[in-house]
């Protein structure tokens, strides 16, 4: 994260003033962090070392405090709001949704709902054309492995290390990352298939070796008991890791020769963020099931969802469906989604992600080339990363694994004071703005970026 410090709070909090109604005078942003650290959780923290950034508003590509300090939000918050902040069009459809029918139970039909799907199913690759609602991406992979299995009759499901499928009890026994680790042993069935990436030390591992290793696995684990493979085509928050070129349709293949279904979570890589509408599409691959959420609405109101194949859909109509939530489908959210949806379209966001990322790869060569402390940066769209080393021939990494240290944590420091907000993880930070981001505001967003660098540059030996 960006920050480990904790902020030092000295007030009584008794001073503070009594929250009656939205009409109360607004607090400060050391009252509202004080509130917050006082009556809430910040997830992924040890409470003491949180110290969050208070926020007031925002618009486009920037948010603001209550005292009035601009950040570049450089990292779309969670890697979500995709058209920027405040879209006016996104808001009047919320609003009117609201005013007309604010929720109706998952056991009825309205328009919206209705809408929605038809309109991602125009979307959405090759057959998949039927949706389920969820209120976001965790509980979307949850009911995309619950699908897979009702489907073929099968338990198992494989996914990998280098992978980040979210915090529920099932979507986090898929996750592959050290945030699994407190929830262990997590649900059953799950097993691990091998990684193209290993890190900026090891390397990358050739296409053809990681199938012919991945078809061992599902060998020894026997095929005919595996109902799914679930993988980030193009892996998060894992290191922004972009398959290689085979990759994807030689997974695809494996998943056809055994009966295995394919499960693609385009959580964060869907809705443009990697100038398509999903990551697969990149490799004209079809997954059997679709999971999304994120940049569906893009955070301005939560909706996940499902999309699976017709094959699958149309098993449903003579076998139970076993899932449901209150939230399913609802009306306010749906609204939402069509609303962006059309942002996406009026605004070609899409086509400005691609363009905007042929710039950001140029920025990202450009500090590669100059700052010896940059070891590697990839990026597909306006989803990039940067990967920090103390030593480019030993490739030592700024940042030991699933930790922190002094210089990246001054970097995140640095990031801060200088109003750029985006994530330090490990020996890494991202680089992911609002798709509506311009050429003008990428560079400015760089140009802190290149001045934040001569920090871990002192580092390299």
């Amino acid at each position: 994260m960006l920050v480990n410090h904790t902020l030092s709070i000295t007030r009584d909090f008794v001073s503070m003033p009594t929250i009656m109604s939205t009409t109360t005078a607004s607090l400060s942003g050391e009252e509202i962090v004080e509130l917050c650290r006082r009556h809430t959780l910040f997830e992924w923290s040890a409470q003491a070392d949180v110290d969050p950034i208070p926020v007031a508003r925002s618009k486009g590509i920037y948010f603001w405090t209550p005292e009035g300090k601009r950040f570049i939000d450089f990292n779309s918050q969670l890697m979500c709001v995709n058209i920027g902040h405040g879209d006016e069009r996104v808001i009047r459809a919320i609003q009117d949704q609201a005013a007309t029918l604010a929720y109706a139970n998952p056991f009825m039909a309205t328009e919206v709902r209705g809408r929605l799907s038809a309109k991602l199913a125009e979307l959405t690759p090759g057959d998949i054309d039927a949706f389920f609602f969820t209120n976001g991406g965790a509980e979307a992979n949850e009911n995309a492995i619950r699908i897979a299995r009702l489907y073929s009759g099968r338990h198992k499901i494989g996914a990998r290390y280098r992978a980040y499928h979210g915090g529920t009890a099932g979507a986090l026994t898929l996750t592959g990352d050290p945030r699994r680790w407190a929830a262990e042993p997590g649900i059953p069935g799950v097993f691990r298939i091998p990684d193209f990436y290993h890190g900026i030390q090891k390397g990358w591992d050739k296409t053809e070796d990681v199938l012919a290793r991945t078809e061992e696995i599902l060998e020894l684990e026997g095929p005919k008991t595996i109902a799914a493979i679930i993988v980030e085509p193009v892996v998060g928050t894992n290191g922004i890791l972009i398959p290689p070129d085979g990759y994807m349709q030689g997974l695809r293949e494996l998943c056809d020769k055994h009966g295995i279904l394919l499960i693609a979570d385009e959580v964060m890589a869907g809705f443009g963020r990697t100038g398509e509408w999903f990551s697969v599409d990149h490799w004209k691959v079809i997954p059997d099931l679709i999971t999304m959420a994120k940049g569906l609405t893009s955070a301005y109101v939560q909706l996940g969802a499902v999309g699976m194949r017709r094959q699958i859909a149309d098993h449903f109509q003579k076998n139970v469906f076993y899932g449901g939530l209150t939230y399913n489908s609802h009306p306010i959210a749906c609204a939402t989604g069509l609303a962006t949806i059309a942002v996406y379209e009026e605004d070609n966001l899409i086509d400005n992600a691609r363009r905007m990322g042929t710039v950001m790869r140029g920025l990202l060569e450009d500090l590669e080339s100059r700052h010896p402390s940059v070891g590697a940066t990839r990026n597909i769209g306006l989803f990039g990363i940067v990967e920090l080393v103390r030593n480019r021939e030993t490739r030592e990494p700024m940042a030991p694994f699933n930790s922190a240290s002094p210089e990246m944590q001054a970097l995140g420091k640095f990031f801060r004071q200088e109003g750029l907000y985006t994530f330090v993880r490990w020996n890494t930070f991202f680089t992911n703005p609002p798709l509506c981001i311009t050429e003008a505001e990428l560079r400015e967003a760089f140009a802190i970026i290149d001045k934040g660098l001569d920090i871990t540059d002192q580092a390299v030996s």
